[in-house]
């Protein structure tokens, strides 16, 4: 008798995760495939991937994949942060000493064909230990959790994404061995031009200058089924916006991971860099948002929770304390909205970003902006404070945390205002150092994430904030806050 893989000893799959793999095996087939891109997203939101042959791809579904423990070892800039071959890999984790391997199991629902690549699948994985336990670290096993944890009050999270990114065309990767860097010293940046003139929202007479590309980028994402609504032109120089239609929480994290990825791949196989970097430092260059739009929706009835049944309120009890949770952690939670040291610049007073923890109906000043109201079966929360490179995972399973915190604790948001810049609402952090100094202090999430992931990402943070401090010695901090370095361009610009 053949024994059972390591999926189905430590019964890691549905029953319907199981048919959809049978059909997996069918497609990779039938479609030839001689690579599939077995994938996971890191700590900071990047995806890692190995690629298999069909063989090979066909025992990860009874097996999982083997993985170094490497890619949780290391910031932004590929500085390692964590030494493994010391007891607890310094993580005071007994399984992560001597950087042992994990077991990346696919998750059968993520499977895609990559349009742009041919003969190539993609397929995102969950990491557990060896022993089939979940690993601690993972990003997507963190989401999960927070799902759990909201399924069992009989509800779901529906997220509508609504992100923007800059386009520039390459005209030099910076590839000379001079300029590539080295762990911990990320290279020069690609040097770029624009792919239009100045100001050009939703201006109509532009659209044949990018009409091409972006037609190649919808195809691709269709192709790849996310679910793609909108595409437009933003107020910076080449900057885009692309909105999703909302979906399941978890869903909605894969696709902007895979949304991401695949941006940035088939810009640059044309001659472009795409980046999602909140501002980077380029002329005309305004800063890119990523506003969460969600709800939560009784599994049962399929109704809009949010939703006020009565015509003096705007919306629920539950959802009133919804809001007023993730209001109250927004300075902790940052860690996970905005989680880059660049991501802070954006925090500015009149800027359509938020500088401070408030709500308002249909207010694009206020972090959280209310869309709907009495009766309506629309009506859902945008959260304005996030940036395009946070960790999807991260982020969505940080709201998920602090609204139901509220609604445990039956919180009030107060009043919407109409002047967001000038209430006395708590000013949002000013700094990465600043927030995760929030988070070191905050109960609720070493709680609800765990005790050990916090303290890995503060750490993993603090090495981040180290070396930018040490690049920017000898400057001010009015300085070097107000203005994009050199060294947040080197970081993050062709990373993210």
């Amino acid at each position: 008798m053949k024994r059972p893989g390591f999926i189905e000893r430590h019964h890691l799959w549905t029953e319907i995760q199981k048919e959809v793999s049978e059909k997996i095996k069918a497609v990779v087939k039938e479609r030839d495939l001689l690579l599939i891109r077995t994938a996971w997203s890191d700590q900071h939101g990047i995806v890692r991937s190995k690629s298999l042959l069909p063989q090979t791809f066909l025992s990860a579904l009874e097996n999982g994949m083997q993985i170094s423990t490497g890619t949780f070892l290391f910031d932004t800039g590929g500085a390692l942060v964590f030494n493994p071959f010391i007891p607890g890999g310094s993580l005071e984790m007994p399984e992560m000493t001597g950087a042992p391997n994990l077991v990346a199991v696919p998750d059968p629902h993520t499977f895609r064909i990559v349009p742009w690549a041919k003969r190539t699948g993609l397929i995102l994985c969950d990491q557990y230990f060896q022993n089939g336990q979940k690993m601690s670290l993972s990003s997507r096993g963190i989401l999960r959790q927070s799902l759990a944890e909201l399924h069992q009050r009989g509800l779901e999270h529906i997220v509508g994404l609504e992100v923007e990114w800059y386009l520039a065309k390459l005209e030099d990767p910076m590839l000379a061995l001079a300029d590539v860097g080295t762990s911990g010293k990320p290279g020069q940046p690609p040097k770029v031009s624009a792919v239009e003139h100045s100001f050009q929202y939703l201006l109509e007479s532009h659209n044949p200058e990018i009409h091409d590309l972006l037609r190649i980028l919808a195809e691709n994402l269709v192709e790849m089924e996310l679910p793609l609504r909108s595409v437009e032109n933003e107020g910076g120089i080449g900057q885009f916006e692309f909105t999703f239609d909302p979906i399941p929480a978890l869903q909605a994290a894969d696709t902007m991971t895979m949304f991401r990825m695949a941006t940035k791949q088939i810009c640059r196989q044309q001659g472009y860099i795409a980046s999602f970097m909140c501002r980077p430092g380029l002329q005309g260059c305004s800063s890119n948002g990523w506003h969460l739009h969600q709800s939560l929706i009784n599994r049962t009835t399929s109704e809009n929770a949010f939703i006020s049944a009565n015509s003096s309120t705007l919306m629920s009890d539950l959802g009133k304390h919804f809001v007023a949770g993730i209001l109250k952690h927004a300075n902790a939670a940052s860690v996970f909205t905005t989680p880059t040291i660049n991501g802070y610049k954006r925090f500015r007073p009149n800027s359509l970003a938020p500088d401070r923890a408030g709500w308002g109906l249909e207010n694009r000043g206020a972090m959280i902006r209310l869309q709907g109201g009495f009766d309506d079966p629309n009506t859902h929360i945008e959260n304005r404070i996030g940036e395009p490179a946070a960790n999807p995972y991260l982020y969505m399973a940080s709201q998920l945390i602090c609204g139901l915190d509220g609604v445990d604790c039956k919180l009030d948001p107060g009043s919407p205002t109409e002047e967001p810049y000038a209430t006395e609402n708590p000013a949002l952090p000013r700094s990465l150092l600043e927030a995760i100094s929030y988070l070191s202090q905050s109960e609720l999430f070493g709680q609800k994430m765990g005790q050990q992931f916090i303290n890995f990402m503060i750490k993993m943070k603090q090495s981040e904030i180290n070396r930018f401090l040490e690049a920017v010695a000898g400057q001010s901090p009015d300085e070097y806050s107000k203005q994009v370095t050199d060294w947040e361009q080197r970081e993050y610009f062709e990373l993210f």
